[in-house]
């Protein structure tokens, strides 16, 4: 039990000392997030999205298949299926580079004529004949996702699906606090005004100590 509760130890310490290197994301929201928190890395998130979308698929997703791709399309508004923002884009792109990293052929559908795009919101898929866009692009999957935003709290969701059953194949789902950067990606920001509950608001992130003293 002392050699369990040792590792357990030695394994916080770890994870402490490495946030604390270079500001960590997942401390936001916490007490520890004006010293140790630090901006949502899309980049980083994207790519981890995608791995676990591919590792919970089941039956698994085939690799190196040019005729058939896998197809992302832009993140929208939980609350309007047909709003999306700066950030629903960009993030659109981030997951597509964690397939592409692992070996899979994402289609550029941005780029194909019989695809509809509304300018300035992206590819809106939820509402799109997936059967039939499927079969025109020989897809295996699609990935789709919402997000919803309470204050600078986001619930992510996005799902892989099957584009001729329209069954959910995988899901990925978070929690996350916006830091400012991500919040102007959505058209928001962080509400500084004195209110009644303002000993209750969580403030922007500061860059972690060491970021302060090497930066």
């Amino acid at each position: 039990m002392k050699h369990m509760i040792r590792h357990i130890l030695v394994a916080s310490v770890c994870l402490f000392l490495l946030c604390a290197a270079s500001g960590c994301s997942e401390l936001n929201g916490t007490r520890l997030e004006p010293v140790l928190g630090n901006d949502v890395n899309l980049v980083r998130l994207g790519d981890k999205v995608a791995e676990k979308l591919i590792k919970q698929t089941k039956p698994p997703l085939f690799p190196y298949q040019p005729d058939g791709p896998i197809m992302v399309t832009t993140l929208v508004n939980n609350d309007n299926l047909d709003d999306t923002s700066s950030f629903g884009r960009s993030f659109q792109n981030n997951i597509a580079a964690g397939f592409v990293s692992r070996g899979y052929t994402v289609r550029e559908i941005n780029l194909r004529r019989e695809v509809h795009i509304v300018e300035n919101k992206g590819d809106l898929m939820l509402h799109r004949d997936l059967k039939n866009l499927a079969y025109k692009q020989h897809a295996q999957a699609v990935v789709v996702g919402t997000y919803t935003m309470a204050n600078r709290v986001m619930y992510l969701s996005v799902r892989l699906v099957n584009p001729v059953t329209q069954s959910i194949r995988a899901v990925y789902e978070d929690k996350l606090y916006l830091d400012d950067n991500s919040l102007k990606m959505l058209g928001l920001k962080f509400n500084t005004k004195k209110t009644n509950l303002a000993e209750d608001q969580i403030q922007p992130p500061s860059p972690s100590v060491l970021d302060k003293i090497l930066y």
